[in-house]
Parts: C-alpha cells; sequence; structure tokens
C-alpha cells in the first residue's frame, strides 16, 4: 500500500567521514531497516575521491530504484561526490551543506536534460525524483525541520515507507549567472561567521565554529547595502493579522520595495528552519510549501542588543520583537552590497579586506560563496519532493 517505496538501493559508504563511522553506522543502523523491509542493497565502501562516480559510470542503473550516499560529515561544511547527477532515487547522509549540495545537483540536472540555459532560469523544471535526507551533521536545519528530530532511525523509516513531502527552493543568482538553488541563506554576520570559520579549518570543527562565532561577534559591524523586494501577493479574503510581520502588502503584486541602509544580518529562508539551537525555526512565519520566503532584516544596533535577539532564537519569545528587526513575506529579493573604499578596511583583516575587494561572503545552506555583485533570490513553489 506504499507506493512510493524504494525496493533496490544503490548504497556508497565513505569510510573516512565522522571518525570512519559511516560503515558502521551504516550496517548498524540502516541496513537491518531495509533488509526488514526487503529492500535490496548493492553496497561500495568508496577508496578515493571519484571513486562512486566511476563506479556508477560502469554499474547498470537500471537495476536499482534509487542511490543511497552515506557520507556522515561531523560539520556542515562538508562535501559529496558527484554521483548524486546519475540516480533515480536519493537518500543524502550528512549536514546541511552536503544535503543542499545533492539538492543543487539533482535540479541544476534536471534543467540540464529539460534543455535549459543553466546560466539564467527564472522558471526551473521540478526534480524529477525525490531526494532522502538522513541527519548526520552538527545543525541538520533540513532534517529538524522534515522530521521534528534529528534521528539516523526516524529519516530511514521514513524514506522506507516512501513518505514524500514537496518543498519549495529558492535560486541563488548574480545578473549574469546561476549560483545555485538552496533552502535558505544569509548575508551579513551569519556568513561572515562562516567565512571566518572556513579561514581556520586547520582547527577542530567544534572550536572552529566557536571562535568564529566569537570572533564575528567580537568585530561586529554592519554591511551598507540596498535590499529590493517583491513582496508576496496574498488576496485580501486569506490575509490575517500577525503581529511578527511588519509587511503584508495587498496591492498590486509587480510593485517592488526597497530599503537601504546599514544591516548587522539579513535572512532569506523558504523553510522554516527549525534546529535544536531554534525549537521554534530561524523562520517560525514560513512553511516547506507555500511558495513565500522569509525575509529577516537586522538593522545596526549595539552588540548588547544583538545578542539579546541571537539569545531569543533559544527560546519560546518572540526573536523579531525588537525595533531594529524587520521581517517581510516575499517572493523575490535583490541584495546589492555597497562596495566599500580600501581606505575603509583593515588589511590584516581577512573578511574586511574581502569587502574591499567587492567579495561579500554568503551563507547559502552551511555553504560559503564569495560574491562581488548584486545576487537576485527567488522562491520556486514545490520544486522538489523529500522524503519525511
Amino acid at each position: 500500500g506504499f507506493q512510493n517505496r524504494p525496493k533496490s538501493l544503490k548504497v556508497f559508504v565513505n569510510p573516512s567521514s565522522h571518525k570512519r563511522e559511516a560503515t558502521r553506522v551504516y550496517y548498524e543502523q540502516v541496513a537491518p531497516l531495509f533488509k526488514l523491509a526487503d529492500i535490496k542493497t548493492d553496497v561500495t565502501v568508496t577508496e578515493y575521491e571519484g571513486h562512486a562516480l566511476s563506479v556508477l559510470k560502469e554499474c547498470k542503473l537500471q537495476a536499482f530504484d534509487g542511490i543511497a550516499l552515506l557520507y556522515l560529515f561531523l560539520d556542515v561544511e562538508g562535501t559529496v561526490c558527484g554521483a548524486f547527477l546519475f540516480c533515480n532515487r536519493v537518500v543524502c547522509v550528512g549536514g546541511d551543506g552536503s544535503v543542499s549540495e545533492v539538492a543543487h545537483g539533482l535540479l541544476l540536472k534536471a534543467q540540464i536534460d529539460a534543455g535549459k540555459d543553466t546560466d539564467y532560469i527564472p522558471t526551473p523544471v521540478r526534480a524529477p525524483v525525490p531526494l532522502g535526507v538522513i541527519p548526520a551533521g552538527t545543525t541538520n536545519i533540513l532534517a529538524h525541520t522534515l522530521y521534528g528530530i534529528k534521528h539516523t532511525v526516524t529519516a530511514a523509516l521514513h524514506i522506507v515507507m516512501g513518505h514524500i513531502q514537496p518543498v519549495d527552493v529558492c535560486t541563488f543568482s548574480t545578473p549574469s549567472k546561476l549560483l545555485r538553488f538552496g533552502f535558505s541563506a544569509m548575508f551579513g554576520f551569519g556568513a561572515r561567521t562562516l567565512a571566518l570559520a572556513e579561514k581556520h579549518r586547520w582547527m577542530p570543527s567544534n572550536q572552529r565554529k566557536d571562535f568564529a562565532f566569537i570572533k564575528t561577534l567580537a568585530d561586529l559591524k554592519p554591511e551598507e547595502c540596498e535590499l529590493s523586494f517583491l513582496p508576496l501577493h496574498i488576496p485580501q479574503e486569506d490575509s490575517h493579522e500577525n503581529d511578527r510581520m511588519t509587511l503584508l502588502y495587498l496591492g498590486s503584486k509587480d510593485q517592488w520595495h526597497k530599503i537601504q541602509g546599514h544591516f548587522l544580518n539579513v535572512s532569506i529562508m523558504a523553510i522554516p528552519c527549525l534546529c535544536s539551537m531554534a525549537p521554534r525555526g530561524l523562520a517560525p512565519d514560513t512553511r516547506l510549501n507555500n511558495g513565500s520566503m522569509a525575509l529577516i532584516v537586522v538593522q545596526n544596533t549595539s552588540r548588547t542588543e544583538f545578542i539579546k535577539h541571537l539569545k531569543r532564537y533559544a527560546s519560546v519569545k518572540n526573536q523579531f520583537n525588537f525595533p531594529f528587526v524587520e521581517t517581510y513575506t516575499v517572493q523575490e529579493v535583490k541584495v546589492q552590497p555597497r562596495l566599500k573604499s580600501g581606505l575603509d578596511a583593515k588589511e590584516n583583516t581577512y573578511l574586511n579586506a574581502a569587502s574591499a575587494e567587492g567579495n561579500y561572503p554568503w551563507n547559502i545552506d552551511g555553504d560559503l560563496m564569495q560574491e562581488a555583485s548584486e545576487v537576485h533570490v527567488r522562491v520556486h513553489p514545490q520544486l522538489i519532493n523529500l522524503y519525511g
């Protein structure tokens, strides 16, 4: 009676990830469930970078209903191999960064197969196959949002039962090219913290993240930029009061709004982004598939007030109930930083030097991207199916 259940899977296990525990986790927690569900598996333990890709090129994929990638990253900045480009059904075990990369690959392959120009995709086609997410990173926002919990067995059971959930996806583009598909992004504090952590990858993961967070907070400074956004058009009869929203636009759906100023952080999220550190979600007014994005703007304020705002995410209190925080429900956003002059930047500071050159860090689903120009974000309703 579960028509979306996979019956055979090609499984790749990366033995070097997560302190070499991936093989044990798979055979002890996931494989027994696949066996009980009578799902046939063909397991390859990868031995070198690109191994899975070379195996996929040679194997007969028609013999499988899907591919399972077991890449257990301790941190969310992990990457996965390109194997997902050739699968019929995908299961990804990893942190938010690795899962987002797989989703991007699936959607990009769908555009290529549809003959679309991948530099400019105003109306992308849907991913043809569902994606399974088994949490193994530190935050696992996507897994928390899908299942309500970070739990390997729970995620595996949803995949075994074939539970399908359509989910909205964003495109992040510059005026000249598509950067990637993704679910959420941060510009400002959230991106600077990730950029500093990437600069210190020689440090252990937890130490690196704590150091980057504290250092960025100590050097807290706003980004000067212009935000243009297209509010979500909501018919009058469907509108309702919401004290967390400072804008509910009911007029022309083609009228852009602009705000300029100095912002400590800008968040753009198409999903609620739940996690253990933010039980209400980073964007609690957004749903998985309601065709909208939350634009959360934190204007320049004191370090003390900004810390109060951050602490609210871990509580049940409204994290947006501050005079310097504005929230909008939108369908498109353009972020255009104002280029800093070289005199404004300290040469011995990595992030400021990058900004002086016009390269501004973006945190897209836990992956660092450095962009020098305007970034255009669009939401595309129910563009991919996820197990959950």
